[in-house]
């Protein structure tokens, strides 16, 4: 298979078309996934990218190699990746309640340029093994992390409350269920509501617990007088 690429080394309209379908489909590809998950860059998205770095590596080394052109080939590339890198920095979202969301898809977006830059430069062997690689990872690694994470001993704890005595009465019940405070942070309500406190409390359990177990233990702390929301980030 390999040998095949191989004589598509030179540009030429049909290593040409091969590279744009590669980079069409390796980008797709990566894509599906993130649509699969509803997120906001998906299928399109990384297609059009994907396409669009292949496109610009291919174009420099047409303007060298065909058109004598003696410019830096990995120029145009190296502002690419760069680009792309704001493109990502749209897909990160910071929610009120601190969440950090959209990183895998940011990711997704450069590595996804990555792939199509070296589709582009006529490294087929790279660029697809590295999107497998990729869809492996997605597929495969998203049920281990997803496991890891449920199994983890520490917990993000939101919570709402109004008064300081409740933030104390809530740090004595956690002492009491056997869990360490590791670090505390004191932001804004994310409801708005300027006479609710926000606190966010990372804790770790004296034991691995099921998410029965940490729903049970936010079911108790809405017993403490003051606490208007608990829930775990």
């Amino acid at each position: 298979m390999l040998t095949f690429f191989d004589r598509l080394v030179e540009v030429n309209f049909t290593s040409a078309a091969v590279r744009m379908l590669l980079a069409v489909l390796c980008g797709g590809i990566i894509g599906m996934e993130r649509t699969y998950k509803r997120r906001a860059a998906g299928f399109r998205t990384h297609i059009l990218i994907c396409l669009g770095a292949a496109m610009t590596t291919l174009t420099s080394q047409y303007l060298y190699l065909n058109l004598g052109y003696y410019t830096d080939m990995a120029r145009v590339g190296a502002q690419v990746v760069a680009g792309v890198g704001f493109i990502g920095a749209g897909c990160i979202i910071v929610t009120r309640r601190n969440r950090v969301k959209g990183l895998t898809t940011a990711a997704g977006l450069w590595v996804a340029a990555v792939i199509g830059l070296s589709l582009g430069a006529g490294f087929y062997a790279g660029g697809l093994i590295t999107t497998v690689i990729i869809i492996l990872a997605e597929f495969c690694l998203a049920k281990l992390e997803y496991r890891l994470m449920d199994s983890a001993p520490e917990i993000n704890l939101y919570m709402e409350y109004s008064g300081r005595p409740c933030l104390e009465n809530v740090l004595k019940f956690c002492r009491e269920k056997g869990m360490k405070l590791l670090d505390m942070e004191i932001t804004r309500s994310a409801s708005g509501d300027k006479s609710a406190s926000c606190v966010i409390l990372t804790l770790r359990l004296n034991k691995r617990s099921d998410k029965q177990e940490i729903s049970q233990l936010l079911a108790q702390l809405y017993d403490i007088k003051g606490v208007e929301v608990a829930e775990e980030l």
